[in-house]
């Protein structure tokens, strides 16, 4: 039998299944329900800044929303980092938009404002204004959220923050996920809590937190019937998988602190190896540490590349998700800088 060490596995608190089977005792197995309710929230109350929550199916789901409540339209442009997976672009092409990606920094490893204020520059100049602005908190670690906001602000291009991956981080001692027009969340098996597969659309302005739970429910209209004027979506939380989540919210700040416990234990133990860095905390900036990554510099590993090393581990382990990171490319975007 193999060994496996698996990159981010599911932990559990202790009491999932105390809320579980609440829900099959009170026959809530249906989505929405106490749990659902419940779950936004512990959300909202963790997240603060007067955050308002809709549970939902996946992060995706909630991008998806969240650009819809936006009014992106087929053949608008929205920026979207370059380096993240590929769920932070793909609601762009759902809706027929086109992607502007924006390349990282390296202090933060997210997009660079830099470039960013290059990327609206150069496509306002060609008489594409961009609609909307995609920040991805990469690994845990936030972006430069006041350069980027007030970027935002000069610009009037609204920002939505994908913090799936940043539960528990803060920029300045404030929750990443709070800072741009709406946020999501993700709750996939993987992330710093789960709820099996599952997502959160955050803002602080209700109202269209009410419009996504509507969109979310196959925009059923308040109708004796069954009456629909809008495109709906069945992207609602189940009321079991949100009883999963209301039990790992209630260890959060322990997964945090283990997260950033394992960080420093790999700085430690690989700080003699020549040619490895770890992505540092600039001041103001917590990482939830979801995951630790290094780079790898063959010029100072005596010509060991990060393929070498992935080749390495696999062979003495069976280690199914080693993983490297690409760029992201869809048809028909741009890219900054050129």
């Amino acid at each position: 039998m193999e060994d496996k060490i698996w990159l981010s596995s599911p932990h559990m608190g202790g009491n999932e299944l105390t809320y579980v089977n609440e829900a099959f005792a009170t026959n809530w197995i249906a989505p929405l329900g106490p749990n659902v309710d419940g779950l936004e929230q512990d959300l909202a109350r963790f997240l603060g800044q007067n955050s308002h929550v809709a549970a939902l199916s996946s992060g995706t789901a909630a991008l998806h929303l969240a650009l819809i409540i936006l009014g992106i339209q087929p053949g608008d442009e929205v920026i979207c980092q370059s380096m993240t997976f590929s769920a932070s672009a793909n609601p762009i092409a759902y809706l027929g938009a086109k992607p502007v990606f924006v390349d990282s920094e390296e202090n933060t490893w997210n997009m660079s404002p830099a470039y960013l204020e290059e990327a609206i520059k150069d496509r306002i100049s060609k008489g594409n204004k961009p609609k909307a602005i995609i920040v991805v908190h990469l690994y845990g670690m936030p972006a430069a959220m006041a350069e980027i906001m007030a970027i935002s602000d000069q610009y009037g291009i609204p920002v939505v923050e994908d913090a799936a991956e940043a539960l528990g981080s803060t920029y300045n001692g404030r929750a990443a996920g709070t800072f741009g027009a709406m946020s999501i969340l993700s709750f996939n098996g993987n992330k710093i809590i789960t709820t099996s597969g599952g997502g959160a659309l955050v803002s602080e302005n209700e109202e269209w937190i009410k419009k996504s739970r509507f969109l979310a429910t196959q925009a059923r209209d308040a109708a004796p019937h069954y009456q629909h004027s809008h495109i709906g979506y069945n992207y609602r939380m189940s009321n079991i998988c949100a009883g999963i989540g209301r039990g790992q919210m209630e260890v959060i700040s322990h997964r945090v602190n283990q997260r950033r416990a394992n960080h420093e234990l790999y700085k430690k133990e690989l700080a003699g190896i020549k040619g490895i860095s770890f992505l540092d905390e600039p001041e103001g900036f917590y990482s939830n540490r979801w995951l630790t990554c290094i780079l790898v510099n063959p010029d100072e590993t005596g010509g060991k590349t990060r393929e070498d090393i992935r080749l390495a581990l696999e062979a003495r382990l069976r280690v199914p998700e080693v993983q490297l990171r690409r760029g992201h490319s869809l048809d028909e975007g741009h890219r900054h800088p050129q």
